[in-house]
């Protein structure tokens, strides 16, 4: 099907969507969970033929297109997840009384048409779905060449066990073209999709917010900073920082910065530095932390605006936490950036002068995530200022209207 009757048929499915009780989208989400459990085997077969085809790619490109059992109950979950949370749409957000007697609410409705356009990240295809369905939204997805097949039996599962239970599916579409001319086409649809998000690489998202004449939501790349002020308790700070940049280097939210306070850098850089290497990390270092950890490679500027995706950490010494936020303003992506310290005036300095869209004290900068934040999933995270920062959860996926009722005012 292309690109515009799979618009078409999603706009006559999303008119009965946005209007669906809660009840019957929360039935709708127990569906497609249940579907992915019982379709796991198809799924997993699907994305076998993917990763096979992909070998050679990078070690975070394979982890992120890979499934496996764990992850499939995973998506499930976070459908579930979705089911506990409150409907959005028709939150009053506010309401009030104008001086002519008219009452004003504005209140929340779906945003539309939601296209994604993504990479190798076929749970993103669940997630997405689920995110879409609940807010009342249809959702039109473009995923790369490297998932296709995981992504056709992601959305079939979900498609035909909705039909057997009498739901139209319409609102779920995927692009099964993954040239480019397909996902030029979609930033071209205006009147078609009202939204665009999308989710990948650095090279993805700038293409798509340069070219899209469709409105575009950001989605933006990591480089993710751990600062370790001097009165910082060094056990927790090595805890967080092997979480931050092993648990899964090839996320977005994984540190790829590290920052140590002069006054502690003797003590504590050869301590992590070598926590890291034996884990495998390449240390690419400053010139005054390779005097204290010679192992360390020559960090080159780029280094510092780097988002690895990889088991690859820059490190700097800084003299304070003024130096840590002025650093981290020039470098970072501003997706999440964390404070390790006891001093509570060194965490508010972070807090106010960091202007990132998580900004952490004693905690790992992994949190920044959709489900951890108690959103049940997420659509992406945005780095952006206008309409939606940071996990985009339901809320982020809906709009506003004025709902005004009078009896009988005009205007003179």
């Amino acid at each position: 099907m292309d690109l515009k009757s799979l618009c078409e048929r999603a706009r006559r499915s999303r008119t009965a969507l946005s209007v669906m009780p809660a009840q019957e989208k929360n039935r709708m989400l127990e569906i497609m969970a249940n579907a992915l459990l019982k379709e796991s085997a198809r799924i997993l077969e699907a994305n076998r033929v993917d990763v096979e085809q992909v070998e050679g790619k990078p070690a975070h490109f394979i982890d992120r297109l890979t499934l496996n059992e764990k992850r499939i109950v995973t998506m499930a979950d976070g459908l579930r997840e979705l089911i506990k949370l409150p409907d959005p749409v028709g939150e009053v957000i506010e309401s009030w009384q104008n001086y002519r007697g008219l009452e004003i609410k504005k209140v929340r409705v779906p945003l539309g048409t939601i296209g994604i356009i993504y990479e190798a990240r076929p749970n993103v295809t669940a997630d997405a779905i689920g995110l879409c369905v609940k807010s009342g939204n249809a959702v039109i997805l473009r995923g790369s060449k490297d998932a296709i097949n995981s992504n056709k039996a992601i959305v079939k599962a979900v498609s035909d066990a909705l039909e057997r239970e009498g739901f139209d599916s319409g609102c779920i579409g995927l692009v099964e073209d993954t040239s480019r001319e397909s996902a030029g086409e979609m930033m071209r649809a205006v009147g078609l999709i009202d939204v665009l998000i999308p989710r990948g690489g650095k090279g993805l998202i700038e293409t798509v917010v340069k070219n899209s004449q469709v409105p575009v939501i950001e989605t933006g790349a990591g480089n993710c900073h751990v600062y370790v002020e001097r009165s910082a308790d060094l056990d927790m700070a090595e805890k967080i920082i092997l979480n931050a940049k092993l648990s899964r280097p090839s996320v977005c939210n994984a540190a790829e910065s590290l920052l140590v306070d002069e006054a502690i850098a003797g003590v504590f850089l050869p301590r992590i530095l070598s926590k890291l290497a034996e884990k495998g990390v390449e240390i690419r270092g400053c010139e005054r932390t390779r005097a204290i950890f010679p192992q360390a490679f020559e960090a080159a500027e780029e280094d510092m605006y780097a988002e690895y995706n990889d088991l690859i950490i820059s490190v700097k010494m800084v003299s304070g936490v003024e130096q840590a936020i002025a650093h981290i303003e020039k470098y970072s992506t501003h997706h999440s950036d964390a404070i390790v310290s006891s001093s509570e005036e060194a965490i508010e300095k972070f807090f106010a002068g960091v202007d990132s869209a998580a900004v952490y004290a004693n905690a790992s900068t992994r949190f920044t995530d959709g489900f951890e934040f108690g959103f049940g999933a997420e659509m992406g995270i945005s780095t952006q200022k206008l309409h939606a920062r940071g996990p985009m959860g339901l809320r982020e996926l809906t709009s506003y209207k004025y709902i005004v009722r009078g009896s009988g005012q005009t205007r003179g």
